[in-house]
């Protein structure tokens, strides 16, 4: 009985012990055995990173390859896109505004990279960029470094110098830009920004030299305090450092005189009314360059900050650059209906007529852009031209109120494109005013809104006393005879006019000359021809004084 009862016992606990392991074993979730994987391809991150999350099957790994799997083979180097060309043409691209392009030459661009450009732009209101490139340094052989100067114009404060780096790397032997935010400016390091500031300051009352009030609806009120209420100051300010990189100028003392005749400014002010475009007339004294009349609808300044085409106003200077060379007033030169720089582009006038062979005062008085062009490109190769109107006229970076430049031309294309005012050349009213001005006194001078010329401000400088005559001359015809001859203008006016050609708008319409002791300049932005818009409106502020 006793062996029997013992018997039980074992058969039972046995029993429960395969029970035990039979449950464990069926349960959901059981701890099994499971195949070691198979090695990862040495040296391969993605798959050593991608490990199986906790309750998911680990994937299996396939036997080759997948068919649309992409292999990254190094780029056969381009000889012609070393770091610096690369550099070069970014910085091009960037100063032509297309964004596209500098993208394509960024390695890694943001998604945003078009719009941080667009809005820094817009946030500053940059109305143009220009770029110098600097010396490119190689740090090893696959990263290199360029440094480049810029000069943004910010509408209505003028220039804004920066200077920047732009870091280039080479991948697979192909160069690209390493683009970060400061490649834009310095101050956007480490998630720096640059704001513009507007402040309403009050304004104490400004007067005319007479020390009379300024005219009503003056349209000088951008540029002397006392004729409203408030001026505006802009600041161009660093955050978070709270630094000012930029900012427009106080306001002068109250009951301060100015440079501005009483007359002279209620005759402008008065040449604009009823004109629908923006526009702006400035006049200076031929012998003080003292500026006697600003009358502006173009807003910010633009008058003395704004750069412009300008078109064939800027003929004086050509006109200057040929006399010096060897040209006079009476030289006969071909005035064709169109005229093909020698393997390059074509050039024609707007009344295609064919001149033939004229005087080059006849040349000038008609305006004739086959003439200067062709005349540019067989006198003018060797750099005359930026010579003469950076040396003698003043288009170049300066300290002063107007502003103007010329850059060097690449190809005879664009020299004669410079020579009739299109291409490079750019210039505010006040400084074609300048040019009218140096032409009547045989003497180039900064305008001035002070009694005396500041201590930085540019030197005088003579014209040859020929190269004035002959300009003083040619001008007189213009009025006589040429494209101003029906304007209206009093006896005694000499000037040129100008049709700026602009992309994506209306023509420029412009006139600039000189009567007695006042040099003038008049600009309609997008007003049409120069000789049916500008002169007329010169011929009302001449008679009006």
């Amino acid at each position: 009985m006793r062996d029997r009862r013992l018997l039980v016992l074992v058969i039972s606990a046995a029993t429960i012990l395969l029970f035990g392991v039979y449950a464990v074993v069926a349960a959901p979730g059981a701890v099994v055995a499971a195949p070691s994987p198979r090695p990862s391809p040495a040296g391969d991150p993605d798959v050593r990173t991608n490990a199986v999350q906790a309750g998911e099957s680990p994937a299996p790994v396939p036997a080759s390859p997948p068919a649309n799997l992409i292999t990254l083979t190094p780029a056969t180097p381009n000889p012609n896109s070393g770091p610096e060309t690369i550099a070069t043409n970014y910085l091009t691209a960037w100063q032509g505004g297309d964004l596209a392009a500098m993208e394509g030459m960024v390695v890694d661009p943001p998604a945003d990279f078009g719009l941080r450009h667009r809005g820094f732009d817009g946030d500053l209101r940059i109305s143009s960029l220009s770029l110098t490139s600097g010396d490119l340094r190689h740090r090893n052989e696959d990263s290199a470094e360029m440094s480049f100067k810029g000069v943004r114009q910010v509408t209505g404060l003028g220039e804004w110098p920066f200077a920047s780096v732009l870091h280039l790397e080479s991948r697979f032997g192909v160069w690209k830009v390493r683009w970060t935010p400061e490649t834009m400016h310095p101050s956007l390091k480490n998630g720096g920004s640059v704001r513009l500031e507007e402040t309403e300051v009050r304004r104490p009352a400004t007067v005319t030299r007479e020390g009379v009030p300024f005219p009503q609806d003056s349209r000088a009120e951008d540029y002397f305090t006392g004729l409203g209420d408030t001026a505006v100051i802009l600041k161009v300010r660093e955050e978070p450092s709270g630094q000012v990189l930029r900012e427009s100028p106080l306001p002068p003392t109250s009951g301060e005189k100015t440079t501005i005749s009483q007359s002279v400014q209620a005759a402008a002010a008065r040449a604009l009314d009823g004109v629908s475009q923006p526009a702006a007339i400035v006049a200076v004294d031929v012998g003080t360059a003292q500026v006697r009349a600003v009358a502006d609808t173009l807003g910010g300044r633009e008058a003395f900050n704004g750069l412009y085409p300008p078109g064939s106003t800027f003929k004086v200077v050509t006109a200057a650059a040929l006399l010096r060379g060897g040209l006079t007033p009476d030289s006969q030169v071909a005035c064709p209906a169109g005229y093909t720089i020698p393997n390059g582009r074509s050039f024609s006038d707007s009344d295609g007529v064919d001149h033939g062979g004229v005087a080059f005062i006849t040349a000038f008085a008609l305006s004739c852009n086959t003439t200067f062009a062709q005349q540019a490109y067989e006198r003018l190769r060797d750099g005359q031209l930026r010579a003469e109107a950076a040396d003698r006229f003043g288009f170049r970076e300066k300290p002063g109120l107007s502003s103007c430049r010329i850059r060097p031309h690449g190809n005879p294309d664009e020299l004669g494109s410079d020579a009739i005012g299109q291409n490079s050349v750019q210039a505010s009213p006040l400084c074609m005013a300048e040019v009218a001005a140096a032409v009547a006194s045989g003497v180039w001078k900064p305008a001035i809104t002070t009694d005396e010329p500041p201590a930085d401000s540019p030197a005088p400088v003579p014209l040859d006393e020929g190269v004035a005559a002959g300009l003083r001359t040619m001008m007189s015809a213009v009025v006589a005879r040429g494209t101003a001859a029906q304007a209206g203008l009093p006896p005694d006016t000499a000037g040129k006019t100008g049709t700026a050609e602009v992309d994506g708008g209306g023509d420029h319409a412009w006139f600039v000359g000189y009567r007695g002791s006042l040099a003038f300049a008049v600009f309609v932005r997008h007003g049409g021809a120069g000789g049916k818009v500008a002169a007329p409106i010169a011929a009302r502020f001449l008679n009006a004084l």
